[in-house]
């Protein structure tokens, strides 16, 4: 049987045996989990609810046995529809103690006293939980050692199942389809507000779940970032327009963009676009076992820049699945070695002028031998739109 997200309990099973191996090994009694990748990735808990900042959550994960959910009475009947059969709740929002004495009950009964309980606490990571609720809890079991989960569920969650891989692959094929449908419904003097719109539409005719990230420019000779929401200016012939979606299908994203010419493509806008899909293909290539994040930088790097490095982005990628960014980065510092099962973003930029820049997103899954395409790889030549 499975679960709100369509996964087979042996999949958690597996996610299950991995955490508590690696916790053994680093002396951990029990993992506390808040946020919702990390409760998601050990349960299924699959909902929309999370937008939601008002309620806490947490899932323990002991280092012998099933993870106890300790959670909202509103998530009971969702979570009973989960793998997960030890579920405790209490009536959330509680001014006077939301959550903090069963979990403190729970974290008692399944830790001994002196024993360690990590939390994730490295880079992306973050504690879904009032600062002074995180307070309360130690206060109430100074017998427990609180610590890091000394990056257990960095290494866990970066290397991808068969099953992940193919939710995520599912998700870039919505996000092709949406992109190849563009020029049907995006031409010169639609705002670009209007575009975003007519974007979103199309990846939900194409079987997104829901669009939870978009962001694009529009503007001559390239633009000036990749991160903006749209204004109400409409498309110019000479404009480059980017789209770059994070749209979810059965609980994974997808992350790449795809670049337009509105009219003919200035001379300098088609040879950035061609000299991104260079560096692209080139971080691709590079993209193999036993190689390091740092080594995909420097590939994609050698065609933007002849490896002097720059851009003010700050990575030429990242890793993908349950959330939109996860590590590792692809920046010359980190050293990851990628494995079997990794996905990433290969994501090169190009200056083309003060204030002017172009960036283009793949994504890809590294194999045994080297690496896949998940997203529909674009060609060197930019999509022109009337």
């Amino acid at each position: 049987m499975s679960g709100p997200d369509g996964l087979p309990p042996a999949e958690f099973h597996a996610r299950r045996d991995r955490a508590q191996a690696a916790m053994r090994q680093e002396g951990l009694a029990a993992m506390l989990l808040t946020t919702e990748a990390d409760l998601r990735y050990f349960t299924g808990f699959l909902t929309r609810f999370w937008e939601s900042p008002t309620r806490p959550w947490f899932l323990v994960l002991p280092a012998a046995g099933d993870p106890v959910a300790v959670i909202p009475s509103i998530g009971a009947h969702l979570m009973g529809r989960t793998w997960i059969s030890d579920i405790r709740t209490w009536r959330s929002p509680n001014y006077t103690d939301d959550g903090i004495g069963l979990l403190a009950a729970t974290l008692a009964e399944l830790v001994p006293a002196g024993e360690r309980i990590g939390t994730p606490s490295g880079q992306e990571t973050q504690l879904r939980m009032p600062l002074d609720s995180w307070a309360a809890l130690q206060a109430r079991l100074p017998r427990h050692r609180f610590t890091g989960d000394a990056g257990i569920l960095r290494r866990l969650r970066m290397v991808k199942s068969p099953a992940e891989v193919e939710r995520i692959r599912a998700a870039c094929a919505v996000a092709g389809r949406a992109f190849a449908r563009v020029p049907e419904v995006v031409h010169r003097g639609l705002p670009l507000s209007e575009v975003f719109r007519r974007f979103q539409v199309l990846c939900l005719e194409e079987g997104a779940d829901f669009v939870p990230y978009l962001a694009g420019a529009a503007a001559p000779g390239g633009y000036g970032d990749v991160i903006s929401p749209a204004d109400d200016r409409p498309l110019a012939a000479g404009d480059a327009l980017m789209l770059d979606t994070g749209l979810i299908r059965q609980g994974y994203f997808c992350d790449f963009d795809r670049n337009f010419s509105v009219g003919p493509a200035a001379p300098e806008v088609r040879d950035a676009h061609a000299r991104l899909i260079e560096a692209t293909r080139a971080g691709f290539d590079a993209a193999r076992p036993g190689a390091t994040a740092a080594d995909l930088y420097r590939a994609m790097d050698r065609v933007l820049t002849g490896g002097a490095g720059g851009g003010d982005a700050g990575r030429l990628g990242h890793g993908l699945g349950l959330q939109l960014t996860e590590p590792p980065s692809l920046i010359p510092a980190d050293d990851t070695v990628l494995e079997p099962g990794m996905v990433l973003t290969l994501e090169p930029g190009i200056d083309l002028a003060p204030g002017r820049i172009m960036v283009h997103e793949e994504n890809i899954v590294v194999g045994t031998q080297g690496a896949a395409w998940l997203s529909p790889p674009a060609s060197p030549g930019i999509v022109e739109l009337p």
